[in-house]
């Protein structure tokens, strides 16, 4: 059987999550708390790079979200979540690829800076680059139903899974009203409605948000500088 070891607040491993439910696999959920187990040897044994989703299927492991995302797909075509139209599967990667790379890194840094009284200048940084990428899904996903026209796609599944969170920003999608539709549509699938987070655990991912990136570093050079050692030890 599949395997997902996961934390249920996880930018990273929700759309994982997503894509498994969505191709009705059968698989079981093992969560990993992020306030430290992820440094633990038995979890560092599946990653040793300390972090969520990690796949295992059989005798193989998989690591980072977009290569497992990809795997699932190769093996598990049915039903598909990427087009094989050109133009359809160019648009499905790009929003995925620049929800990932651009609005989630906004995202991150506007919950970080939220509490201030007085906005930085990485704040401000991170709201425009928002309201970037959203125009710029806004614009890709035009009148259609899905980015990629009638089917549903792994930009959906990356995407959809923290665009409609943006209002609880401070950037309403009333701005944005295709996105806004196509979000609200995507929240009434059975999938979405169960990897839903209530409001207590969002408050509680943000919360997170803001400490664990500083206690990740310190952990990572903790281990790094083990290895090292025992590296040298062995030379």
């Amino acid at each position: 059987m599949l395997k997902l070891y996961y934390a249920r607040p996880s930018a990273y491993a929700r759309p994982v999550w997503l894509a498994l439910l969505e191709k009705q696999l059968t698989f079981e959920l093992i969560p990993v708390d992020l306030s430290g187990k992820q440094f633990e040897p038995e979890f560092i044994s599946l990653n040793p790079f300390s972090h969520v989703p990690v796949l295992v299927d059989g005798d193989f492991r998989v690591i980072e979200s977009l290569a497992i995302l990809d795997y699932l797909e190769a093996k598990y075509p049915t039903p598909s979540l990427l087009p094989t139209d050109a133009i359809a599967l160019a648009k499905a990667r790009m929003a995925q690829m620049v929800a990932l790379n651009e609005l989630l890194p906004a995202v991150i840094k506007l919950i970080v800076n939220e509490e201030q009284t007085e906005k930085s200048a990485d704040f401000e940084f991170a709201r425009l680059r928002a309201i970037n990428t959203l125009g710029f899904l806004e614009d890709l996903l035009g009148d259609s139903r899905y980015f990629a026209g009638d089917q549903l796609t792994m930009a959906e599944i990356v995407a959809g899974t923290f665009v409609y969170r943006m209002p609880s920003l401070g950037i309403p999608l009333t701005d944005y009203p295709k996105l806004q539709v196509w979000s609200e549509r995507l929240l009434l699938r059975p999938a979405w409605q169960q990897i839903e987070l209530s409001s207590e655990e969002w408050n509680s991912f943000k919360r997170h948000i803001k400490v664990i990136p500083k206690i990740w570093e310190r952990r990572r050079r903790q281990r790094i500088s083990s290895l090292s050692e025992q590296r040298l030890q062995a030379i």
